[in-house]
C-alpha cells in the first residue's frame, strides 16, 4: 500500500549510491529522521508495504528497521507498528560522533533591503483576539448559524464555475448586491462591472500600488496612518509623503512641489486618530487629484459604525467621475477571517484591474461570496449591522466613562468622532506608550501604541483601545489592569485624589 511516507523514502532511497540495498535504505531513513523530514512520532510503513513500494525484499526492510530500533532512531509498539522516536540518540547532535551525517548548515541568503525593512518593523499583533484590541469586531456575535444555512444550501449543488478560478472579478451576485447596498448606505455611485472582490484591504492596496505606481513614485499618506498601508507601499518601492492630520482630517498642502501618484485617505473615520474629513477638505483633495492628475484611494474601513448624527457619504460619490478608488471590507462588519473586501474602480481602470487581479492572485471563494450576496439581499446584513451598532455604542460609552474617570476628560482625543471601533487614550508627551503597550500586552490587554503609527519624528503619545471585542462585564476589570501598566510607566497621566487613583 502506497503512502506519503513511503514516497519520501522512495525518493531518498533512489538518491543513495551505496550498492547494498539495505545500506541504501538505512541511510535514506536515518537522514530523513535527522533532518526532520520524518518528524518525531511519524509512523513508518509496514515492512511488507515498504518492501513492495521500493521493490526490495521484506527481509531487507526488517533488517533496517531492527538496526534503527537498536540505535534509538525508532520505537516499536506491539501491534501498532514502527514509529520515529520522540527523542533521538544523544550522539546525533554531535557532528564529530556522526562522521559526515550532519554538516554545518549553509549560510542563509540575505533578505532584500525591502524584506529586511519589513521584518525590522513588524507591527501586526501576534494575538488577534483579546481585551481592547483595536480594529477587531465581536466575532462571537455574528449570526453563524443563519449564514451557515445559506452556505450549506448553496454548496449542495454548486455550478462548476463556482468551484474553479474566478476571472471576472468575483461573484456576479455579490457584485450586484454591493451596487445597491453601497448606493443606499454610502452614496457610492457605481455599476457591477466596477466592483472587484478581493481578499481584504491589504490585497486591494497591493494591487492598486502595483498597477498604478512605478518605483520611486510618491504617495501621500495620512500622518499618522495605518501601518499596513505604509508597509505595502514600501515593499513596492513607493516614496512615502506624510501629510498631517488635524480635527478636519488630512490637510493637503496649498502648493505641491512634486506630484503624488496616489493619495491614501480614510475620510469617513481617520485611522488612527478618528476625525471626519470636512467637506472643504474633501473638495480640496478632489481638486488636487484633478490638477495633478493622480488617484485618491479612499479606505472606508469602518464607516458603518456611526453612533450619532447622519452617515458621512463617501468621497467617491461627491462629484461625477471622481478620481477615487474606493476600498471597502467585511472584516469589521462581519469577521476578519472571512478575508473579503472589494474595490470600486473608476470605469477606465475596471477591466484592466480585473485581468491583473486574476493573473496575480488567482481569486476564488465563489461559494462564500454567493452566500454573502444572499445575506445582503435578504436584509440580514443590514440588520446585523444595526444590532452591532447598538452593542458597540454601549461599549464605547462605557470605555469613555472609564477613561474620563481615571485620567480626566483631557485624556480622550479631541479628534475622536462618535464612530468606529476604537478610541485613542491620550498620554503626556513624555510618556513611553510603546513600553506601556508592551507591558499591557504581556498581561493580555492588547492596546497599541499611538506613536507607532507615525512616520516623522513629531509623534503624539497615546494608546489605541478597541472596545468591540470585549463585553461590558469584562471591561472594568481589564481596564484596571491597563491602569496598572500606565501607573508603572507614566504615573503623571493618572488623576490623583488623596494619593489614590479614583478608579
Amino acid at each position: 500500500m502506497h503512502s506519503l511516507v513511503g514516497d519520501l523514502v522512495l525518493v531518498r532511497f533512489a538518491a543513495q549510491r551505496d550498492g547494498l540495498l539495505h545500506r541504501r535504505l538505512y541511510n535514506a531513513l536515518r537522514q530523513a529522521i535527522l533532518d526532520k523530514s520524518l518528524a518525531p512520532q511519524t509512523r513508518l510503513p509496514a515492512s511488507r508495504d515498504l518492501a513492495a513500494q521500493l521493490g526490495i525484499s521484506r527481509n531487507s526492510v526488517i533488517t533496517v528497521y531492527e538496526q534503527l530500533l537498536a540505535e534509538g532512531y525508532v520505537t516499536s509498539r506491539q501491534g501498532s507498528g514502527t514509529w520515529v522516536a520522540q527523542t533521538l540518540p544523544d550522539n546525533v547532535f554531535h557532528p564529530q560522533a556522526c562522521g559526515n551525517a550532519l554538516s554545518q548548515p549553509a549560510a542563509v541568503p540575505a533578505f532584500s533591503r525591502r524584506g529586511q525593512q519589513l521584518l525590522d518593523n513588524i507591527s501586526a499583533s501576534p494575538s488577534q483576539w483579546g481585551a481592547f484590541i483595536p480594529g477587531v469586531p465581536d466575532v462571537s456575535a455574528f449570526p453563524h448559524q443563519r449564514f451557515s444555512k445559506i452556505q450549506a444550501r448553496i454548496s449542495r449543488r454548486p455550478a462548476p464555475r463556482q468551484l474553479t478560478y474566478s476571472n471576472n472579478g468575483g461573484s456576479s451576485a455579490l457584485q450586484q448586491a454591493l451596487v445597491e447596498y453601497l448606493r443606499v448606505a454610502r452614496s457610492v455611485n457605481c455599476n457591477a462591472e466596477q466592483i472587484l472582490i478581493v481578499e481584504g484591504v491589504h490585497q486591494a492596496i497591493d494591487l492598486v500600488t502595483r498597477m498604478l505606481t512605478n518605483p520611486g513614485d510618491r504617495a501621500w499618506i495620512e500622518e499618522p496612518s495605518y501601518w499596513g498601508i505604509r508597509h505595502i507601499l514600501q515593499m513596492n518601492d513607493v516614496t512615502l509623503c506624510p501629510v498631517d492630520v488635524d480635527q478636519a482630517g488630512m490637510n493637503p498642502p496649498e502648493t505641491v512641489d512634486e506630484n503624488p501618484r496616489l493619495i491614501f485617505v480614510t475620510p469617513s473615520h481617520q485611522y488612527p486618530l478618528g476625525p471626519v474629513m470636512s467637506l472643504e477638505r474633501r473638495q480640496r483633495l478632489l481638486n488636487v487629484a484633478a490638477r495633478q492628475p493622480c488617484w485618491i484611494v479612499e479606505d472606508d474601513y469602518d464607516s458603518e459604525f456611526r453612533f450619532s448624527g447622519q452617515p458621512i457619504p463617501a468621497l467617491q460619490g461627491l462629484v461625477p467621475d471622481a478620481p477615487v478608488i474606493y476600498i471597502g471590507t467585511f472584516s469589521k462588519t462581519l469577521y476578519p477571517g472571512l478575508r473579503l473586501g472589494y474595490l470600486v474602480l473608476p470605469p477606465a481602470l475596471a477591466e484592466s484591474f480585473r485581468k491583473a487581479h486574476a493573473e496575480l492572485y488567482r481569486s476564488g471563494h465563489s461559494l462564500i461570496q454567493t452566500a454573502l450576496a444572499e445575506f445582503i439581499e435578504t436584509g440580514q446584513y443590514s440588520a446585523h449591522i444595526r444590532r452591532m451598532r447598538l452593542l458597540y455604542s454601549k461599549r464605547r460609552a462605557l470605555l469613555c466613562q472609564l477613561i474620563t474617570h481615571a485620567f480626566g476628560p483631557q485624556a480622550l482625543n479631541d479628534f475622536n468622532d462618535n464612530a468606529g471601533l476604537h478610541l485613542v487614550l491620550h498620554l503626556p508627551g513624555e510618556a513611553d506608550d510603546v513600553a506601556i503597550a508592551a507591558h499591557a500586552n504581556a498581561r493580555g490587554i492588547l492596546v497599541r501604541a499611538l506613536s507607532r503609527y507615525y512616520v516623522g519624528s513629531k509623534k503624539r503619545r497615546g494608546l489605541l483601545m478597541g472596545f468591540a471585542s470585549i463585553t461590558e462585564e469584562q471591561m472594568p476589570e481589564a481596564f484596571e489592569r491597563l491602569v496598572e501598566s500606565v501607573r508603572l510607566f507614566c504615573p503623571q497621566a493618572l488623576l490623583i485624589r488623596g494619593n489614590k487613583n479614583i478608579l
